[in-house]
């Protein structure tokens, strides 16, 4: 029987030394809204921290069959985003991380109605429509430099005109007791006269020995047999550049002589560092996450962890679906800390309601 590996702990000194957190302090029980919901990372990561999913919406079925089967009581909706309509529905908060898409700029104001057709746009309905106390909305580093800037420049001005204070930062998932580097832009609009705050990074960061320990058991894919006579030469914290010589040019192709430090490619992750950022494929060519010891991609179950899903998470769907359900959720634990994050900015207007009555 394999242990369960709490990532719900605060490590202090050794992992098996961990203290559970105290639940997150609020006055008050508030609902979210979460749209993109995919397999659940953010929505359980935010219920960690005592917020309640009144509703989540996606649009794939076997993210959807995930929600469901895990959480048999959250108000799943399996729909188009486009067919929803929002007016009528009430939360404190709504979340979602929207595809970063192109707007088209010529002879245009570029205001709420110009990003129609856009899933931004169906953020910022929903937005518009419920109301929010809160907003929060998650993105990959790309949105910063999207069009030089330019489409980040639309999102936070249309955001702005609903009515919303809106800040935006760059956070790195590694900062946050998920043992692997993930950036992402993270954009919170508020009501004026709530103040927001981003959770502080913490002062260690977990590894893949971390992550990993007493992992269960499961289903994985595999590399081909010529890529893994090829990554069985990389050594762990090793890449491309570990390779012969003439072994990298034939690996590479083209990319051999690009600039830059291209070390995702070939790269067997080390015991004793975090992961780099997990894909929706974990063995595809120029993203490879290589097991320390074995010449292998990462299990299932192994991604979930990295991820900070728990054990007892179950994936629903086949195996290229299950890797895509998870490499492309918010990592559970960072989601926590946002959460508790939110919750510590509500609680503060039920005080200040409290002191004014």
């Amino acid at each position: 029987m394999h242990k369960q590996l709490n990532l719900f702990e605060v490590r202090s000194r050794p992992y098996n030394e961990q203290k559970v957190e105290s639940p997150a302090k609020t006055t008050t029980t508030a609902t979210a809204i979460e749209l993109f919901a995919g397999a659940g990372g953010l929505a359980l990561g935010l219920e960690k921290a005592g917020l309640k999913a009144k509703a989540l919406i996606e649009i794939d079925k076997d993210a959807v069959a995930t929600l469901r089967h895990n959480r048999p009581d959250w108000n799943v909706i399996h729909t188009d985003i486009r067919e929803v309509a929002f007016a009528g529905m009430s939360a404190d908060i709504v979340t979602g991380g929207f595809p970063c898409q192109a707007f088209s700029y010529a002879g245009k104001g570029l205001g709420f109605e110009d990003t129609r057709g856009t899933l931004f746009y169906e953020f910022a309905r929903c937005v518009k429509e419920v109301q929010p106390k809160l907003f929060l909305a998650e993105n990959v580093r790309g949105l910063i430099s999207h069009q030089n800037g330019k489409t980040l420049k639309v999102v936070l001005s249309v955001l702005k005109s609903l009515g919303y204070e809106v800040q935006y930062r760059l956070m790195n998932a590694v900062n946050y007791e998920v043992p692997q580097k993930r950036e992402r832009v993270i954009i919170v609009g508020n009501r004026p006269g709530i103040r927001f705050y981003y959770p502080a990074q913490f002062p260690y960061i977990l590894t893949l020995r971390d992550a990993l320990k007493d992992v269960p058991p499961s289903e994985g894919m595999s590399y081909s047999p010529k890529k893994a006579a090829i990554l069985a030469l990389v050594p762990p914290g090793g890449c491309w550049r570990d390779l012969p010589a003439d072994v990298q040019k034939s690996y590479m192709m083209k990319s051999y002589y690009l600039t830059g430090g291209r070390t995702g490619m070939a790269r067997r992750i080390s015991w004793n560092e975090p992961s780099l950022t997990l894909t929706t494929s974990p063995s595809q060519k120029q993203t490879e996450r290589c097991h320390p010891e074995e010449t292998r991609p990462f299990t299932v179950r192994e991604y979930a962890r990295i991820q900070t899903f728990p054990d007892e998470w179950e994936f629903l769907g086949g195996i290229a679906s299950k890797y895509h359900q998870i490499g492309n959720a918010v990592p559970v634990k960072f989601a926590y800390h946002l959460g508790q994050a939110i919750v510590s900015a509500l609680s503060r207007i039920s005080l200040q309601l409290s002191a004014i009555s």
